[in-house]
């Protein structure tokens, strides 16, 4: 036998290891085959020494137990520490609903300022993510503080830094500075959570095992966030410093930045594949830059399109509704737990109805959801009544749900490996610009309208993103 072989039998790395440098010595003894036209005869392990071959099986099994154990356990916190992430997303998102009407003394098109500069966030940071994720990884990126040269001040994680700026942001606004500055820090909190909404996507979207399960699961914390937020931030809204609110959100994104750098420790995406014992993601043989390969995918887009308008359906019913029940229903100052009823629901749907997703196909259930979804805004439209619409908003949350994570997965399943994590990079900051665009569209119509026009706005959003899902190719791209 070979000294080739005798490797590979040698090599203690669990019976995966050795049954895949196996095939792997196949497929060159294969090629050889086809290269040269000789018919080269595969090695019999049964040659060789019955004692060499039962003390490899022993060790393989021994070690590769604990080594997959170990790998395991580092998966899930590595996973708890990106649910984490995404509780502080939905936690952002479903604050607004109940503070907004303390926020609107300055009128409708002025409070609307905020989605404008949360978008503008949005943007700046679905533009950095990809270009910083194939040069720094998952991703380190160099602090310039100074500006005049280029200085390694400090090596950052891109979701401890998103992080981080969410910080600032709320540090920002909780002292209720003049309503510029308090503008001003949805830009800095839109770029912090573009960057860890694009890579807490792209990593679990990565992942080999159970992939959609643990995508539903992250976007279930999101939901879980978004839930305990108008929670609390309905009893500050009946508070005189309402804004000491996001002294609370302080404290929710400080956890955050240590829960990231303590997991991850600035490691590159294919570093922390490996500690979980999955081999990193094949690349491309493209001469172009991830940048210019991802923007010349049509799939991206329409995909970016889609999650643009989902979120800022989603963001717009959890954050609108609240001033739509007290003004048009005649709702009290409780009417903020409605918002909280919607993001309740939305938590729920993504979990209960994964068994749903995968008996019909996650393609096709999408639609079902949306036209119920539909029907449902047109009851809270037509039928003036308070509990219904609670109920059906509620409802409306739990059909909306599973479509965040059921895009990501077929994702996962029509583009490249090789530019996923920069694909869902970008899909996913670009698409978080839509929780800023809808929202201000409805402030600008409310302002003319009155706040009555959410209900056919967000109909007829609805459908348009039914339309764009007919769009998505179904099958993967080919692809050099």
């Amino acid at each position: 036998m070979g000294a080739l072989e005798l490797d590979i039998l040698s090599k203690p790395n669990g019976m995966n290891a050795s049954v895949q440098n196996l095939s792997r010595l196949n497929r060159v003894y294969n090629q050889n085959d086809s290269n040269h036209g000789e018919i080269t005869q595969i090695p019999d392990v049964r040659k060789v020494p019955q004692n060499a071959v039962e003390s490899t099986l022993e060790h393989d099994l021994g070690s590769g137990g604990k080594a997959i154990s170990q790998y395991k356990g580092r998966e899930y916190i590595q996973l708890a520490a990106l649910y984490w992430c995404m509780f502080l997303a939905g936690w952002n998102d479903g604050s607004t609903g109940p503070l907004l009407p303390r926020i609107q003394e300055v009128g409708y098109i002025i409070v609307s300022l905020i989605f404008v500069f949360a978008c503008v966030g949005f943007i700046s940071g679905a533009c950095l993510n990809v270009p910083f994720s194939e040069k720094l990884g998952f991703g380190k990126f160099w602090v310039n503080r100074y500006g005049t040269s280029v200085i390694n001040m400090n090596r950052a994680a891109l979701l401890s830094t998103g992080s981080f700026l969410q910080q600032t942001a709320y540090a920002l606004q909780a002292p209720q500075l003049p309503f510029p500055v308090f503008v001003m820090s949805f830009t800095i909190n839109g770029i912090g959570l573009a960057l860890q909404d694009a890579q807490s996507n792209g990593f679990v979207a990565s992942l080999r095992d159970h992939a959609e399960t643990k995508m539903g699961l992250l976007h279930a914390s999101y939901g879980a966030g978004a839930l305990c937020a108008p929670l609390v931030a309905t009893q500050f809204a009946q508070m005189n410093h309402w804004s000491f609110y996001y002294l609370v959100s302080l404290s929710v994104a400080t956890i955050n930045t240590v829960v990231q750098i303590a997991v991850f420790r600035f490691k590159t995406h294919d570093d922390c594949l490996v500690e979980i014992g999955q081999e990193p993601g094949e690349k491309g043989t493209s001469e172009h830059s991830h940048f210019r390969q991802i923007m010349a995918l049509k799939s991206v887009h329409l995909l970016a399109v889609f999650i643009l308008v989902y979120v800022g359906v989603e963001v717009t019913v959890g954050g609108w509704i609240v001033t739509f029940i007290q003004t048009v229903r005649g709702g009290g100052s409780k009417s903020g737990y409605i918002s909280a009823g919607f993001f309740g629901g939305l938590m729920i749907g993504r979990i209960v109805l994964l068994w749903v997703n995968q008996k019909i196909g996650e393609r096709r259930v999408l639609y079902l959801y949306s036209a119920l979804a539909i029907g449902l805004e047109i009851v809270i439209w037509l039928v003036p009544s308070l509990i219904g619409d609670g109920v059906a908003i509620a409802i409306v949350g739990m059909l909306l749900g599973p479509m965040y994570p059921i895009t990501m997965n077929h994702t996962g399943r029509i583009l490249p490996r090789w530019l996923l994590t920069g694909s869902i990079g970008w899909i996913a900051g670009f698409g978080q610009a839509g929780s800023a665009v809808l929202p201000f569209m409805t402030g600008a119509l409310a302002s003319k309208f009155g706040i009555k026009s959410l209900q056919p706005l967000l109909v007829s959003m609805m459908a348009f993103m039914t339309i764009l899902w007919a769009f998505v190719p179904g099958a993967p791209r080919k692809t050099d």
